[in-house]
């Protein structure tokens, strides 16, 4: 009985031991966990919680924009409604130049165009009348040549006066420049080899925006049958109030916002020094960088003009979107080599879509505006983690 009873004794012993460490040890880590907070939070928040790590490809993946930060309030940003337009030399008009009727047509609305390719013929009598003064002029050009060098020979040999000589040499320049003349009106007229009509020719490279013109249909002079335009060659134009032009100058920065969400720095190259007589409103032209070809003749967007002279509260403006509120406070997510790390800054006035910041954030820095929300979202996660 003994025997059988030593053992069972000492499992029982060892069971309450075990339960007594464990049980110490649950003690321990559970006043352990609230001690911690005070000391240790601080240090976790500066190292975790206010930071987001992603890298870029995931940032790209996830629609997350960025955008440069610069001084000036709300009151510093003139806000106007922009157009993309072809630039003056982006754009052609073609017309026929002689009337007659449309013969050929080698483009289409959609096509593309080389410089100098011809997109229509157009079969024309007054091509022909110009063919023709241009052969005639050649011929009398050619004729006054031959006659100018008989009387120079009859001269040089004293046979012929020289009143004779200075007759011919008279009217070989005048035959010279009448054939310029009707060589240089025939090119301009862009008379076809035969004579028979005039060739329809892009002086620009780009595509058929605009195809009025329909085969065997008789056309008047100057008629308007094609458009031609670059879409390599854009500008922005922007309409702006009377005191607002007033503050804007060439060289002045300005920030397009596309539909995306994306933006796009942009600069002031020239503003119409009147108003217009019916929209009472002055017209900003602004310069497009390189490689902008994500923009089309016609599309519309806001347009965001920080002029440098303009006298602004000297605070930061950013997207609405890129404000959000974490635990009670507004924060904007600063771009770091890591990620974003949010910064809690002091929020002034709110004006479409727009938040002046007046503390918390310095220009030049990179903040997360589309999609700043799914930062907030990660960071919440993490510190729930961390709890």
């Amino acid at each position: 009985m003994k025997s059988s009873s030593m053992p069972l004794y000492g499992g029982v012993a060892a069971a309450v031991l075990i339960a007594g460490v464990g049980g110490f040890g649950l003690a321990k880590l559970t006043q352990k966990a609230p001690a911690a907070p005070a000391a240790q939070a601080p240090a976790a928040a500066e190292g975790h919680v206010d930071q987001v790590v992603l890298k870029p490809e995931a940032i790209t993946s996830a629609g997350i924009l960025t955008e440069t930060v610069a001084a000036g309030g709300l009151s510093a940003e003139i806000l106007a409604q922009g157009a993309v337009t072809a630039s003056p030399s982006g754009q052609a008009v073609l017309t026929a130049r002689a009337g007659g009727a449309v013969t050929r047509i080698f483009k289409r609305l959609g096509d593309p165009v080389r410089a100098g390719e011809t997109l229509a013929i157009v079969e024309s009598g007054d091509a022909a009348q110009i063919a023709a003064d241009r052969t005639a002029a050649g011929a009398k050009a050619t004729l006054a040549q031959k006659t100018l060098a008989r009387e120079k020979s009859l001269y040089d040999q004293r046979i012929s006066p020289r009143q004779d000589y200075e007759q011919a040499q008279a009217e070989a320049a005048a035959a010279n420049a009448e054939a310029r003349r009707a060589q240089v009106a025939a090119g301009a007229a862009r008379v076809t080899a035969d004579g028979r009509g005039v060739m329809v020719t892009s002086p620009i490279a780009g595509r058929v925006t605009a195809a009025s013109v329909s085969l065997g249909a008789f056309v008047e002079p100057q008629t308007e049958l094609f458009r031609v335009a670059d879409p390599r060659q854009i500008q922005i134009e922007a309409s702006v109030t009377g005191p607002d032009a007033q503050r804007i100058a060439p060289g002045d920065r300005a920030v397009l916002e596309l539909t995306d969400g994306r933006t796009l720095n942009v600069a002031v190259r020239s503003i119409t020094p009147g108003l217009n007589a019916e929209t009472r409103a002055a017209t900003v032209v602004l310069t497009l960088p390189e490689g902008a070809s994500i923009l089309q003749p016609g599309q519309t967007l806001r347009v965001r003009i920080l002029p440098a002279r303009a006298s602004g509260t000297g605070g930061i403006v950013v997207p609405e979107e890129a404000v959000q509120t974490l635990e009670g406070k507004d924060v904007v997510f600063v771009r770091t080599a890591q990620g974003f790390k949010a910064a809690a800054v002091q929020v002034g006035a709110r004006s479409a879509g727009r938040v002046e910041i007046l503390g918390g954030l310095s220009a030049g820095q990179k903040v997360a505006t589309k999609n700043a929300f799914l930062l907030k979202a990660e960071l919440g996660k993490g510190s729930g983690e961390e709890e």
